[in-house]
């Protein structure tokens, strides 16, 4: 059984809250907020694209007879799968976030 302290809080050594964090960033002067998030869509959308050629030759090796074994195929499919349903799922959030924004009165 897993016992929850509801009494811990971000001032124990190796939490820090997001006001912590955007602070450091101010501090160490790093850039913040669209850059940031542009190259963290970058990398995920390489992974996902890493992980759709992984499915990709595993489906060839399997067809191909280098590969016998079809659970190690349908679980690379399956990564793949679902790593790009998030992604879709992201863009359509952001997408419906845009359109609110744009929509928003002065």
């Amino acid at each position: 059984m897993v016992n929850l302290n509801p009494n811990i809080n971000a001032t124990q050594p190796g939490i820090s809250s997001n006001a912590d964090r955007a602070q450091q960033s101010r501090a160490s002067g790093t850039p913040g907020g669209f850059s940031d998030a542009a190259k963290a869509a970058e990398k995920y959308v390489s992974k996902v694209d890493d992980l759709q050629q992984a499915s990709e030759v595993s489906i060839k090796d399997l067809l191909a007879g280098k590969n016998e074994d079809i659970n190690s195929m349908v679980s690379a499919v399956a990564k793949a799968d679902m790593s790009f349903k998030l992604l879709v799922g992201v863009r359509n959030k952001l997408i419906e976030a845009y359109k609110q924004t744009m929509n928003m009165n002065l």
